[in-house]
């Protein structure tokens, strides 16, 4: 992580500091069995053929039960030119429509977001799709190919009505 890292953001470090943003991922399968195992192989990407693997922090299941795959204070490859400083949560399904569409996925999603927002301060407006990556003030990629790259998922449609959900759950107690 440390070599891409230097690659893509021109710095040397696999530690992720001051988290400022939160991207909402689909893993476009059935399982969170399937996206661990996507996940776990020390293999390039599929994509762009590089290593580390893609990654995520979190993935939440249909059940709505939430796993916690990698440290939050190591960075994960999730969202190309973000992930110098955005946690990653993936949600199994296929499309926005199946984690909106299902109470508990939604209601874990929602509530792990916000935790995660109170920790480390993150701005409602910092909560992004990952269709949305390349809007967010963070956004930065040394590699020029990659600098326009973003993926269809969570598009601004539907993270309108996630980031909604969101605020009314509340904001952050004591602070």
């Amino acid at each position: 992580m440390a070599a891409y890292s230097q690659r893509h953001y021109g710095e040397r470090t696999w530690r992720l500091r001051h988290p400022r943003v939160i991207v909402e991922h689909v893993a476009e399968t059935s399982s969170a069995g399937a996206v661990y195992n996507t996940f776990a192989p020390d293999v390039p990407d599929p994509e762009l053929h590089e290593l580390p693997n893609v990654c995520a922090h979190f993935v939440v299941s249909s059940s709505g039960r939430i796993w916690q795959l990698v440290n939050l204070r190591t960075r994960c490859r999730h969202t190309i030119g973000l992930n110098w400083t955005a946690i990653g949560i993936e949600h199994v399904g296929y499309a926005d429509g199946d984690v909106l569409d299902n109470r508990r996925e939604l209601r874990a999603s929602l509530r792990l977001t916000r935790y995660l927002r109170c920790r480390f301060q993150i701005r409602l407006r910092n909560v992004i799709g990952h269709a949305e990556s390349l809007s967010s003030p963070y956004h930065r990629e040394r590699v020029p190919s990659l600098r326009r790259q973003t993926h269809g998922d969570w598009r601004h449609s539907s993270m309108r009505v996630y980031r909604h959900r969101l605020r009314r759950l509340g904001g952050c107690r004591g602070g």
